[in-house]
């Protein structure tokens, strides 16, 4: 389309016209490709330093070959999916890139562990190495599947953007896994076979192993709640508490929940409602005072007015219907931004930045304005929807007087903005009553009037001329003057022809009235309804929802009347996405749960493996908590919050999958030391010691890993839940 243009400009169009694109969404979807290209490159790169750093070049280099087979096989798994290379397969290819590592960092650590102990030939300890580790490695793999498994089964709209995920974390494990079994033994025996052991102290004896730094700073911290029960108790009533505490967090909303976020778009809209009534020229005045403001913002590249008509349909005109505004009263302005890398605000805040000017400019011009950011989250009408029904034997105009009451309380709330409604203002129609035997006599019909008045009024397109020059015939328009089709004494005045060829003025024949124009009636599911809409300025719907439902409690509907909130807004989403992640995270437990139960043949010991996970509340929690105290500053008067959103939801479900794998192989450790004839105490003290590094990498890479995703503004929830969780479990 863009050569297209090029050649029209330079062939067709006159030099004098000029041509300027105002929205390339290719273009956009390819910035973003492009952005998470590189955060996974960087991601890639940072954590193949931090393993240099840690356990050697050469061991390293093992690990970051996995990368490459497992998200190459990945990829090709997608092609056989059907599966396109979009943002949310980006996504989970950068989330599993810290469970891509992790097996063979396990597989790695282990195997030049046992080649530096020189007890077995090194060909020798790589295959007891890899042994040692097969069973938690696989079946922390399982681990992981059951728990992205139940994100297939997710329902409403969210369900698209969880399966790419479901699939390709999964997917890119086990190849991680296969590598790390396969590849990875070989190429470590072949890269750490002739290493020199440099310190003794990791080499021979295995009980000089507590000497090392590792082992000291573990038993300092372990030991004493292994030696002392009340320790014990009170290390287990201080993780309750904790728990409790992170749990209200949300409940006192400190931590605020939300559907999605705002994205950080090049582009918002202002939807601009005139009184009804208001003429074209007017509205056209006022949308020059709005460019006026615009054309002095310094983020603002570009804007586009279109008065008495919608702008051209994009996604918020379809979800929110704004394709069918049509009228004199009524105009959109589409305003561009800067590029990202040009301005310092997201375009959230430079929209909550410029609010309460622009509308002190509607206020000042009787306009009703609201500010519409793209997309707008979840595919809803707005964010807040209040649905007013009522009984049977109630009249409409009831309805509109509980969507009035509604619309007052939502005034009352903090940061509810954009309030409005989906009725007609009440006005007069005039009605032309015809006397039938007057125009009886005359030889004119009901029909000769309604046409008459319909060409006077509207006007008609009766014939065309074709001008020389000109490809296309043009059409003749013809219609009255406005001063003599405004107003009930110049319509009387309109000539009907009579059979005769006489013109006889319409007062002769009909006599004018006024009466009420009737409100259309919106019907949903075979009840009439009013809608009431409201944006959140800074603020979770939910919270505003539940804070208006008590004052409802106060101050009741008009008798005979009801509201709905769980119906087009965003407070249904919210309900059922949320619903639909706990009940897959408790299906992923539950099937954590029942894979370690035949694996461990005991009931007890799984619970023990699985309290890891309820620990990544006591860090994702708080860690939200702390990013809404650090990073969340006020803009233009409003609060600008970091939420908890659905995404969020999808870290603690990656999480419980995560933090099952540094559980089961330290208990495996463990185990295998008792086997070996050590007491309990020194089992778990010198399997800690040896697990310690190894978790803490897993657990670092990870989160590297999952860093450059908290530069998103739709999945940085997701990071910084895997992020937060890691660092408490």
């Amino acid at each position: 389309i863009l050569t297209k243009l090029e050649t029209l400009i330079g062939n067709v169009l006159p030099r004098n016209v000029h041509v300027e694109i105002t929205r390339n969404y290719g273009h956009t979807a390819q910035q973003k490709v492009n952005g998470l290209l590189s955060s996974l490159a960087f991601a890639i790169i940072t954590v193949v330093i931090l393993l240099a750093f840690t356990l050697g070049w050469r061991e390293a280099l093992v690990v970051a070959l996995a990368v490459p087979i497992s998200f190459s096989l990945a990829l090709f798994v997608n092609f056989l999916l059907g599966y396109t290379i979009n943002r949310v397969t980006l996504f989970a290819l950068i989330l599993s890139l810290g469970l891509v590592v992790d097996d063979p960092i396990t597989n790695v650590d282990n195997i030049q562990r046992h080649i530096l102990m020189a007890l077995r030939k090194p060909f020798d300890a790589t295959l007891y190495a890899v042994n040692e580790v097969l069973p938690p490695v696989i079946l922390s793999t399982i681990a992981i599947i059951v728990s992205f498994t139940p994100l297939f089964f997710i329902t409403g709209m969210m369900g698209p953007y969880m399966a790419p995920m479901a699939a390709n974390v999964p997917v890119t494990v086990i190849f991680s896994t296969l590598c790390a079994l396969t590849i990875v033994p070989w190429l470590a025996h072949l890269l750490l076979k002739n290493k020199v052991t440099v310190d003794a102290e990791e080499c021979v004896d295995p009980k000089d192993r507590s000497r090392t730094p590792i082992e000291k700073i573990y038993r300092a911290a372990v030991a004493p709640f292994l030696d002392s029960r009340a320790k014990r108790w009170g290390l287990l009533a201080g993780i309750l508490v904790l728990l409790v505490v992170a749990m209200g967090l949300i409940l006192i909303r400190l931590v605020p929940l939300k559907m999605l976020p705002f994205d950080n778009k090049n582009e918002f809209q202002i939807v601009i409602d005139m009184p009804e009534g208001t003429t074209l020229e007017t509205t056209d005045a006022v949308v020059r005072r709005f460019e006026a403001f615009l054309r002095d913002v310094p983020e603002v590249t570009a804007y586009v007015s279109f008065v008495g008509h919608a702008s051209p349909i994009d996604f918020n005109g379809l979800v929110r219907h704004y394709y069918l505004r049509q009228g004199s009263h009524l105009a959109d302005i589409r305003v561009n931004l800067a590029e990202k890398d040009r301005r310092e605000q997201q375009s959230h805040a430079i929209v909550l930045r410029l609010r309460q000017e622009l509308e002190a400019i509607a206020a000042a011009n009787q306009a009703d304005i609201k500010l519409v950011e793209i997309p707008p989250g979840p595919p809803v009408l707005a964010s807040i929807v209040a649905e007013i029904y009522g009984d049977p034997d109630q009249p409409y105009a009831q309805l509109i007087k509980g969507a009035d009451h509604i619309k007052t309380i939502l005034a009352q709330e903090p940061f509810v903005v954009d309030i409005d409604d989906m009725t007609e203002a009440q006005r007069d129609k005039i009605d032309f009553i015809l006397d039938k035997e007057k125009a009886a006599l005359h030889g004119v019909t009901t029909d000769d009037v309604v046409t008459t008045l319909r060409i006077a009024l509207s006007g008609s397109t009766p014939a065309t001329v074709h001008l020389p020059g000109e490809r296309q015939p043009l059409l003749i328009r013809t219609i009255l003057p406005r001063d003599q089709r405004a107003g009930i004494v110049p319509l009387s005045q309109i000539p009907i022809q009579s059979a005769s060829g006489e013109m006889i003025p319409l007062a002769e024949l009909a006599h004018a009235v006024r009466v009420p124009e009737a409100q259309p009636i919106h019907h949903k599911n075979l009840e009439r309804v009013v809608y009431v809409l409201a944006e959140m300025a800074g603020r979770a719907p939910g919270e505003a929802v539940l804070d208006i439902q008590s004052r409802l409690k106060n101050n009741p509907m008009p008798p005979g009347t009801r509201v709905y909130w769980a119906g087009e807004g965003e407070w249904k989403i919210t309900l059922r996405v949320f619903r639909d992640m706990g009940i897959a995270f408790a299906a992923a437990l539950t099937g954590i749960y029942i894979l370690l139960v035949i694996q461990t043949n005991s009931f007890f010991m799984p619970v023990l493996i699985m309290m890891a996970i309820p620990l990544t509340l006591i860090g994702a929690m708080p860690g939200f908590w702390l990013l809404n105290l650090i990073a969340s500053n006020p803009v233009g008067g409003f609060d600008n919050p970091i939420f908890f959103t659905a995404t969020g939801m999808i870290g603690m479900i990656a999480l419980g999958g995560i933090v099952i794998r540094n559980s089961i192989v330290l208990i495996e450790f463990i185990q295998d030391a008792i086997k070996q004839g050590l007491p309990f105490r020194e089992a778990i003290l010198q399997s800690g010691a040896i697990r310690m590094r190894p978790i803490l990498l897993t657990a670092a890479t990870t989160a590297l890993g999952a860093w450059p995703i908290t530069l998103d503004p739709i999945f940085s929830g997701l990071a910084w839940t895997i992020i937060f969780g890691l660092l408490a479990s």
